[in-house]
C-alpha cells in the first residue's frame, strides 16, 4: 500500500476551534450591557441610527432590549409580542450587578437587596412605514 494523500488533516485551522465557534453563535448582549444602552442619550443613538445596507433592515427598525434588529416594522411589533421579548424585559426588571454588590457578598458589608427597575416595551413610531 502506497502513503496516504491526506496528511496532517486533523491539524487543519478550521477545526481547531470548533466548541468555541458554537458557543460564541448566537452571542447576545449581557444584560448590564443592554442597561448601559437604556440610559436616554445612547437610547436615543441607537433607535435614531442612520441607514446602514449591512445590517437587517438597514438598521431602522431595533428592539433596545433584546439587542436585534428587525426587516420591518411589522415583525418587529410581532417580536414585541413575543415570548422572548416578555422573558428578556422580566430579566431586565432587576439591576445590574454592581462591584459594591460583589464586595458585600464577599462579608464586607451587610446584604442589600437589588433594586427592581421599571422597564416598559420601547414605543413604537408609525410613520417609519
Amino acid at each position: 500500500m502506497g502513503k496516504s494523500k491526506q496528511t496532517g488533516n486533523h491539524k487543519s485551522d478550521k477545526k481547531k476551534h470548533i466548541a468555541k465557534t458554537w458557543k460564541t453563535k448566537r452571542r447576545t448582549k449581557d444584560l448590564d450591557q443592554i442597561h448601559s444602552d437604556m440610559k436616554p442619550e445612547t437610547a436615543n443613538k441607537l433607535l435614531h441610527q442612520e441607514v446602514d445596507y449591512d445590517v437587517t433592515g438597514c438598521a431602522q427598525h431595533y428592539c433596545l432590549h433584546c439587542a436585534r434588529y428587525f426587516v420591518d416594522m411589522r415583525s418587529m411589533k410581532e417580536h414585541f409580542k413575543s415570548k422572548v421579548h416578555k422573558r428578556r424585559l422580566k430579566e431586565l426588571r432587576e439591576e445590574p450587578y454592581t462591584q459594591a454588590e460583589a464586595e458585600r457578598a464577599a462579608g464586607m458589608g451587610s446584604y442589600i437587596p437589588p433594586k427592581k427597575v421599571e422597564v416598559k416595551t420601547q414605543p413604537v413610531e408609525e410613520n417609519m412605514d
